[in-house]
């Protein structure tokens, strides 16, 4: 979102978009109500009525620290794949549908269990004293991160897993999470699909570009370490909607389709 915050395009832009703010579930729900016609959603909220923007995403091809799983163990030594299926009650935070539906991927077709997934805040102490596992996403998961010796001190020990890091482990294809979305309908009554196209590129190769900026206004905004936040912006996060990121996105659709996790539904691109 560089050159929309920014001079000098965003005086430019300001005229062809008019750009708000929200969780990534409702964005979806805003774009697939009409009350929006361009979002950055959870690929899980695509649909066969919205196009995928080529070029952008949010995605990661290793550990992406912000979609943390934290599971009690009770201070068990079994692997990860044993503890896993011990699970029987995970809490989740349910800022974005994706990342639940990555969780219930991997208990569901890569470990044969079932739990129970309940829809809770994202307090992780709290999600841990209810239910075997807590699912954690975006800044709760950073910030569990940083306070984990605490969390286990009133929890005790648990397995972080990242859950971007499990997906890639498993199926040998990045991690997505999020991409550009609009109703094509919308394009026909305000700008040409080329320009959104650049307008969107252009802002991400900005906002790569300054870095060392972003982390000077964020660390004011949220209680993680500057360095954390630099090492999220350039080693966690994967901007580009690449063939893998697509062929990933394809094969999350399909397996959440067979789980019917997710209805099954074709890729439209722009």
């Amino acid at each position: 979102m560089w050159d929309f915050d920014h001079p000098p395009r965003n005086a430019e832009l300001a005229k062809r978009y008019d750009v708000h703010l929200t969780k990534p579930s409702l964005c979806a729900d805003e774009l697939l109500n009409a009350r929006a016609d361009l979002g950055l959603i959870p690929i899980a909220s695509l649909t066969e009525s919205l196009a995928i923007v080529p070029g952008c995403a949010i995605a990661s091809q290793k550990q992406v620290r912000s979609i943390q799983l934290i599971v009690k163990t009770g201070g068990q030594t079994a692997s990860v794949d044993d503890q896993l299926k011990s699970v029987r009650r995970v809490a989740t935070d349910t800022a974005s549908r994706s990342s639940v539906a990555y969780a219930e991927i991997l208990f569901r077709r890569f470990l044969g269990t079932n739990p129970e997934f309940v829809a809770q805040a994202a307090d992780p102490m709290a999600m841990l004293t209810n239910a075997d596992a807590a699912l954690l996403i975006g800044d709760p998961a950073l910030l569990a991160l940083e306070n984990r010796e605490a969390i286990e001190r009133t929890c005790g020990p648990c397995l972080w897993l990242d859950l971007a890091d499990q997906w890639i482990t498993r199926t040998g294809l990045p991690w997505v999470a999020a991409v550009w979305a609009v109703r094509p309908e919308a394009l026909a009554t305000s700008i040409s699909a080329r320009v959104l196209v650049e307008d969107l590129q252009c802002s991400r190769d900005a906002g790569v570009r300054n870095v060392g900026r972003l982390v000077e206004e964020w660390s004011g905004r949220i209680a993680v370490p500057a360095e954390t936040i630099r090492r999220y912006l350039t080693r966690n996060i994967y901007y580009t909607l690449s063939p893998e990121c697509i062929e990933s996105i394809q094969t999350f659709r399909a397996y959440a389709a067979e789980l019917g996790v997710l209805p099954g539904t074709s890729l439209r691109f722009l």
